[in-house]
């Protein structure tokens, strides 16, 4: 089971007991706004997803790496944030991030604070020797995210994705373990 700390966060597996959380955060729609291909619509979808999240980290070649992100003093539930593994190569994983919060967390550094630890575990401990990960263009606080953690930008697909209405412009981030290293950007350990 995969329990990370940092200064203000506690980060881990899912657990059965955590299952009404998951279902509020995947069904919240301002959490959920820029992530609507994995929002979920019902409780039947959730409960269905939600066993295969379980089931998935008792797996030796585990796929699904989210985690349960709160608040160290009250527990309460901040949001979600980890990756998914989209091949497993000789040279290590590739992996596929993302997070989501609610609302009311939003600019007090949380998800920064979070994926600082992330890609720590991810590189250390995990075997991960690339992280992709984008978001829209106008999702400004995502991608200061993950300017201030180091990743870098490989591409700008204009008119790319159609969400809300609209085509809107999706921005795309990697970092490779290597660069990860040169930066140095690490989390504090406790």
């Amino acid at each position: 089971m995969i329990k990370l700390e940092t200064d203000r966060l506690i980060l881990r597996d899912y657990e059965k007991s955590d299952f009404d959380a998951y279902f509020r955060l995947k069904t919240d729609d301002e959490t959920m706004y820029y992530m609507q291909d994995i929002r979920l619509n019902s409780i039947d979808d959730a409960r269905a997803e939600f066993a295969d999240v379980l089931a998935d980290m008792e797996k030796a070649d585990r796929q699904f790496y989210f985690l349960h992100m709160e608040l160290k003093g009250t527990h309460e539930q901040v949001g979600s944030i980890g990756y998914t593994v989209i091949d497993d190569t000789p040279v290590g994983k590739i992996v596929h991030l993302g997070y989501f919060t609610y609302p009311k967390f939003w600019r007090n550094g949380y998800v920064s604070e979070a994926l600082r630890r992330v890609l720590e575990y991810a590189f250390t401990e995990n075997n991960v020797y690339r992280i992709t990960t984008g978001c829209l263009a106008e999702n400004i606080g995502s991608e200061r995210v993950m300017q201030k953690n180091g990743l870098i930008k490989e591409a700008e697909h204009i008119d790319y994705e159609w969400h809300d209405g609209k085509m809107k412009t999706r921005l795309e981030y990697r970092l490779l373990r290597e660069e990860w290293e040169k930066n140095g950007i690490k989390e504090n350990k406790q």
